[in-house]
């Protein structure tokens, strides 16, 4: 029992000190949030213990370290006089709140019977004024942008995130909720594809609406909307064609195989027989029987049904802005039919029992070729969506 004890207090100190190190290495490396977190999980249970003394005092020295580099940073950017450091200034002084929203739990903290001081302050006026002052320079920028009648797709899309930027910071500010709308609206690409069939052969209908039918994909995302028929309203950046140069059909094939299988199995019993054909015994003398083995033997006749089916074609952007090829992806499709059955002649005993399933099987109709074009389908819209996942627009 004194062995088990002594186990657990020498592991317990082993973890102490290698807290310790890692509290005070955090110090000395300037990451004073970590090393505050660290140390108030220690804290978390017997702040008040001789034993966490030391980490009370690598606390307080982190907290104050981590508040003096957090004000020399605001006044330094309030020196500077530039807006665009509003938001880090609000920043900064939630880091200073929520620094020490995180302490006052555990305060009153002690050494040697006397209270360490932690300085708080209330900085609720001045995160309202950091904020407000950031949401009203976000708030011209993105306006500005807005109201520029030659502001780009992508200037749309910075004044959209500035203006999210400011939802998220200061929720329902003037009418940037109505902004947003209007920036999202004039920052998303607008594609109208189509497909054209090169191929000299007929494509199913349900396979061409299948391909357009964009709203299986997935693939609409916040920026780029894809459109199959032409809407009025729209202006279109790009058209998207999916271009279906050639489709290649291979003749119905049935190929055959003949396996021949002998194999020994034990057709009932006979009995023993030593080297003169006398029988053999066991020790209460009773005749000895074995299996009496027998080679049986089977003709596997195998049929093999193949056709194959390969689509060939590209997708091409075009910018209907400067009326030129953007991009171009080829795409390959192949779908292939393939039925085995077969039967057999003589001892099916004979065959290995992975052989076996295919004997219960017969020949079945070849598909037709319009059937097997419809079936590479979901290939070519598994490439179509990569190619339109991957590709970037701008």
């Amino acid at each position: 029992m004194k062995k088990i004890l002594l186990s657990a207090f020498v592991i317990a100190l082993i973890i102490s000190c290698s807290t310790s190190k890692q509290i005070e290495r955090a110090v000395n490396s300037g990451n004073y949030d970590q090393a505050i977190s660290n140390a108030i999980n220690k804290l978390r249970t017997n702040k008040n213990k001789k034993r966490k003394a030391e980490y009370v005092v690598m606390l307080q020295e982190a907290y104050f370290k981590a508040n003096k580099r957090d004000a020399d940073e605001i006044d330094y950017l309030k020196q500077d006089d530039n807006p665009e450091n509003y938001i880090k200034i609000y920043d900064l002084y939630v880091n200073l709140n929520n620094r020490q929203q995180r302490i006052k739990p555990l305060l009153p903290l002690y050494v040697n019977d006397k209270e360490v001081t932690f300085k708080t302050k209330n900085y609720n006026s001045a995160m309202v004024a950091s904020k407000d002052m950031a949401s009203l320079h976000m708030y011209n920028n993105a306006r500005a942008i807005i109201d520029d009648s030659s502001t780009s797709k992508l200037d749309y899309r910075f004044a959209y995130d500035q203006l999210n930027t400011i939802e998220e910071l200061n929720p329902n500010f003037r009418d940037v909720r109505e902004l947003i709308n209007v920036a999202h609206q004039n920052g998303i690409d607008f594609v109208l594809v189509e497909m054209i069939n090169d191929t000299e052969k007929v494509i199913p209908k349900r396979l061409e609406d299948d391909l357009l039918n964009f709203s299986t994909y997935g693939i609409n995302n916040l920026w780029t909307i894809y459109h199959n028929n032409t809407d009025d309203k729209v202006t279109y950046d790009y058209k998207m064609l999916l271009n279906l140069r050639q489709i290649n059909v291979s003749p119905e094939q049935v190929k055959e195989r003949q396996i021949i299988k002998e194999r020994q199995i034990a057709d009932g019993k006979k009995l023993l027989l030593d080297d003169r054909g006398n029988q053999v015994k066991d020790s209460l003398g009773n005749a000895i029987e074995i299996d009496n083995l027998k080679t049986v033997r089977c003709e596997f006749y195998e049929f093999s049904q193949f056709k194959a089916v390969q689509i060939t074609g590209n997708v091409e952007y075009y910018n209907l802005n400067t009326k030129q090829l953007a991009d171009a992806f080829p795409i390959t499709s192949e779908f292939i039919f393939e039925h085995i059955y077969a039967n057999a002649q003589g001892d099916r005993r004979a065959l290995d029992t992975n052989l076996l399933p295919f004997l219960e099987l017969r020949a079945v109709p070849f598909p037709t070729e319009e059937q097997m074009i419809y079936d590479s389908g979901e290939d070519l819209k598994l490439q179509l969506k990569n190619i339109i996942n991957s590709y970037s627009l701008n």
